[in-house]
């Protein structure tokens, strides 16, 4: 568990410290080209529970909540930017990326660092559930 946590955590911490260096491409320039309202605010807001939250799964430190907080943000993230290119076509205002392929092996390929982040924090979260549930009884 403790290769997951790292794991994790060093991805969302990094992620988010690079949302604040390279605000074009990876912060609010992203948001915006991806569609999201208001990504001068929402990118940084992400960012900071990107660095806050894998700071606290990398420490084991309120690691579930971190966790949860992070998960939210990955769902929002396959929902937006991966949904639409299993889907073939936008998702709301979200459009697929310009690929050869579209469909569940494109989806597959496209999403694979993002479900594991996924699969990751609900990881960190169930082992951090069930350690509390031990000390409890």
């Amino acid at each position: 568990m403790l290769l997951v946590r790292v794991m994790v955590g060093v991805v969302f911490l990094t992620e988010g410290i690079l949302k604040f260096l390279r605000p074009g491409e990876l912060g609010s320039g992203r948001f915006a080209h991806l569609g999201f309202p208001l990504p001068h605010l929402l990118a940084p807001l992400v960012g900071g529970v990107e660095v806050l939250g894998g700071g606290a799964v990398l420490l084991g430190l309120f690691a579930s909540e971190g966790a949860l907080a992070l998960f939210v943000v990955i769902a929002t993230a396959i929902v937006t930017t991966k949904i639409p290119i299993l889907l073939g076509h936008p998702l709301g205002r979200f459009a697929p990326p310009h690929l050869a392929h579209y469909g569940v092996l494109s989806f597959l390929h496209e999403a694979r660092t993002d479900l594991c982040m996924l699969l990751g924090t609900i990881a960190v979260m169930l082992d951090r559930g069930l350690k509390l549930g031990k000390k409890i009884r």
